[in-house]
């Protein structure tokens, strides 16, 4: 019965991306004058602001190729060639990297947004056919990063001079982009730096005696002074706990341990029962200290609730079916972003940025239940 309920909710996957979702947001989440992809769709799907943030561009590009990849019979490639086009014209530095912000400095550099980068990079890669110029630009991405950021004990500085804390979020994408890579056959730069990655996961970011990652670090990769050493939030933890299955498959690093630890903590204390949603954020001890949900936890517990369930279950079909209620507004195609405390959806405009982890769970879904 629940494989026969996983297909249906398969096919009500397919239906929503393919007959709203990805029409929606190229028709009107396309900035089809000026160029690349708008911030935000209103409740009535109407644009709100300009195209500002790369992270945008690079996220509907991996959408878009993966909407080809997944069936769609929609203008997908036109719709992946605009983002990357945008991506390479407005955001990139010269030196190998990319602003954060159109018209931004050269300064403006986040490590999350150039995982992100990378990532998009991976996309179009394969959807292009491997031209030799996206994987030098990727190579280049990777080798100045190691020259303005590495830090010593692993990973990534946040900047030049010191910004603390260092955050654990950042790594967990270039994870995801590096792996991306590494499954396309390509391996140089890829892999190292990917199993490096995971080496400071499971010697400094996972804490020991729980098995949960933190998010935010002092210079030393030890987990921040006061209540932000303290913070643990669900969702990332079932995001982790799907990378370390992967890096296993991919780098044949011994990580599925710790992957099933990661998604056991998430699902043992980052799941409020009542409203059957993963909350914002718990403490070191599984405590809630934020009970506001946000979509896309619920998009990484349903993708990891797929993964690690030894046959079709009840938690991909409640995570599932939590989802869904994010999914389910008045024009289809957007999503509810927040839900508060009470368990009262935010009424604000659906960020373009939240339909990555959205395709990254149904996409999955549809593989999984054809």
């Amino acid at each position: 019965m629940s494989e026969t309920q996983l297909r249906e909710a398969a096919a009500w996957s397919r239906r929503w991306l393919f007959e709203s979702a990805l029409p929606l947001w190229w028709q009107a989440g396309a900035d089809h004058v000026g160029g690349g992809f708008h911030e935000k769709l209103d409740l009535q799907g109407r644009p709100v602001g300009t195209p500002t943030r790369v992270r945008v561009q690079a996220r509907q590009l991996y959408v878009y190729a993966e909407a080809g990849r997944l069936g769609w019979t929609g203008p997908w490639r036109a719709a992946m060639e605009h983002a990357l086009d945008f991506m390479l014209r407005e955001y990139a530095r010269g030196d190998g990297l990319f602003r954060s912000n159109r018209g931004g400095s050269d300064s403006d550099l986040d490590i999350y947004d150039q995982a992100f980068v990378l990532f998009a990079l991976s996309q179009a890669y394969v959807a292009d056919g491997k031209p030799a110029e996206l994987l030098r630009l990727a190579r280049a991405l990777v080798e100045r990063l190691d020259a303005l950021l590495a830090h010593p004990l692993g990973g990534y500085e946040e900047a030049r001079p010191r910004r603390l804390p260092l955050r654990s979020n950042p790594h967990m994408h270039l994870l995801e982009a590096l792996l991306a890579w590494v499954d396309l056959g390509v391996d140089l730069p890829f892999r190292e730096r990917a199993l490096q990655i995971v080496a400071l996961g499971s010697r400094r970011l996972i804490d020991p005696a729980t098995g949960a990652v933190g998010e935010f670090f002092d210079g030393d990769w030890c987990f921040a002074a006061g209540p932000e050493g303290e913070v643990r939030e669900p969702g990332h933890q079932f995001e982790w706990a799907f990378l370390m299955d992967q890096s296993q498959r991919l780098l044949g690093s011994d990580t599925s341990a710790q992957g099933r630890a990661l998604e056991h903590f998430g699902s043992r204390h980052g799941i409020d029962l009542q409203r059957g949603v993963a909350i914002a954020a718990v403490d070191a001890a599984g405590r809630p200290v934020d009970r506001r949900a946000r979509l896309w936890a619920q998009t990484e517990r349903l993708r990891t609730s797929l993964l690690m369930e030894t046959s079709p279950g009840a938690s991909s079909l409640a995570a599932f079916a939590t989802l869904q209620r994010f999914l389910s507004t008045p024009v289809n195609g957007l999503w509810w972003e927040w839900m508060a405390a009470d368990g009262e959806f935010v009424r604000e405009p659906s960020p373009a940025t939240s339909l990555y982890h959205v395709m990254t769970a149904l996409s999955d879904l549809c593989r999984r239940y054809p």
